[in-house]
This record gives C-alpha cells, structure tokens and sequence, in this order.
C-alpha cells in the first residue's frame, strides 16, 4: 500500500509546487510511478488542475489500493457515510434543503460534526460531482467551525491491470489471469488562513487527506477480499446495486472503471 504523501520531501515538495501553480503535469504526485502517471495524464488535466489564486494553496495527492475499482468507488461515492473512511468524523447527516428530492444527489448537503480536541467542530459540505461512469466525486465546504474556508475537493479513482506474466509482485486484488489496481487521486484548493503560510496550510491539510487515502485503502481492500461490508445492507447500498445492475443488463459499464473494464470481485460474485 502506498499513498501520495510518503517518499522523498524534495519530490513532494516539486509536486505541490506544480500544484500550487496551476499546472500538475510535469511532475507525477509521489507515490505515482512513470507509467501510472502517464496514464493519469488526463484525468490530472480534468479534475485535478486548479486556477490557484493569491492567498490560496492547492495540492494533489495519491494512494495506489490493491483492489478494484468498483470497490473502491463504493466507498468514495457515499458522500453520507464519510466516516467509513475518514478519520476524526463523529457523525454525519445530509441536510434537508426542502426539496423534497432526498438521498445523495449532486446539490446534497451534509453536516460533519468533528471529534473534540481538534480545530474544529462542524462542517456543512455540499456535492458537486459525483460521476458514477467515471469515478470521479468532489465537494466543498460552505460552512461550519474550521480552519478550511473555500475548501474544495475532488477525488478520482481509476482502475490499472497487467497479465500475471508482466507483473512484479506489487498491487494486487487480481483474478482471472490479470493483476489489477487501483490508483485514488485527491485534490484540493483552500484558503491560506490569516497568520499562516502556505506550506502550514498544506500540511495540515495533507496530513488528514493521507490519512483518510490510506483507511480507504485499507476499508476498499476488505471490500474486494469479501472480508467486509461497512454499508451493510442500507437503502443507498440497496438502490446502488440495483441501478448498477440494470446498467449492465442494458450493456453499460455499470462502476467499472471507464478505461479498462475489469471482473467482478469475489465479494460481487458472492451477492
């Protein structure tokens, strides 16, 4: 398991450097290796590349997971239950905005309340994307008692594979003659605060999103293995399955990943 924030500091440093100038193609974020970020190139370019202005940071991070794609996914998509992978989150609830429309829904809101002992107690946080074909969900946060003001973020999974013959022992979660991955990209644009620098903002920003890369990691690999289901059975999970289910019925890709489609994982078998 591998995540974005380890490795030398002069690579991260060059990374978030990119980052912060608008432009994250020359270096790969570390963790990535030469080939993976070729292929990332372009989801890099979409989602992950921000107009930084004066008096903000950015930065990009990754975390390679030994399962597929689909599992992965499972848990990003669920903007209401957070807490499944990230740290420091005591509850969580979508907010009612009187629509009438309900679930999750690009437009949703949740509010976060934090664990004591940090600087911070809620978050009120709005979805603004959450593409199902592509894997790709981000959000920000519109209020709350924090330090990240104009906090925005997006979150990519896409999904790698290689025959077993090419393989060299590293990743996993493959079946069917094939050694498959996946690679989770997060970003994000914040606010330096009043009194802080860049690079304190940064760092304390990146030290939560690795933090939740590598439970995701962890929660996404148990997912695959068929170890565990945080979800259970709830009602999303439920309506999930279904409309994935009638996607690949009608010849769709369902939450495959977009580029290289994969087999179903012994957990999805076993449903």
């Amino acid at each position: 398991m591998e995540t974005g924030g380890g490795g030398a500091e002069e690579g991260e440093g060059a990374s978030r450097a990119k980052a912060a100038e608008g432009s994250l193609e020359e270096v790969p974020p570390v963790g990535l290796t030469l080939e993976e970020h070729e292929e990332l190139r372009g989801t890099i370019d979409r989602h992950h590349t921000y107009q930084v202005a004066e008096g903000q940071c950015s930065s990009l991070l990754s975390q390679r997971v030994r399962a597929p794609a689909s599992a992965v996914w499972s848990v990003v998509r669920r903007f209401d239950r957070p807490q499944v992978y990230k740290h420091f989150i005591r509850s969580c609830a979508l907010k009612d905005d009187g629509s009438g429309g309900g679930g999750v829904r690009v437009g949703c809101l949740r509010e976060v309340c934090v664990i004591s002992g940090l600087p911070a107690s809620t978050s009120t946080e709005r979805l603004d994307l959450l593409d199902e074909e592509n894997h790709v969900a981000g959000f920000s946060i519109i209020g709350g008692e924090h330090r990240l003001r104009n906090y925005r973020s997006v979150t990519t999974v896409n999904e790698f594979r290689r025959p077993d013959n090419e393989g060299d022992g590293e990743g996993g979660g493959g079946g069917g003659g094939a050694e498959i991955w996946s690679v989770v990209l997060e970003s994000y644009v914040v606010d330096v605060p009043k009194g802080n620098t860049e690079e304190d903002t940064r760092l304390f920003a990146d030290t939560f999103v690795r933090l939740n890369l590598q439970k995701l990691a962890s929660v996404s690999e148990a997912i695959a293995s068929g170890r565990t289901n945080p979800f259970d059975e709830d009602d999303e999970e439920q309506l999930y399955r279904r409309s994935t289910k009638k996607k690949r019925s009608a010849g769709g890709n369902g939450t495959m990943a977009a580029t290289k489609p994969h087999p179903k994982t012994e957990a999805e078998k076993e449903r």
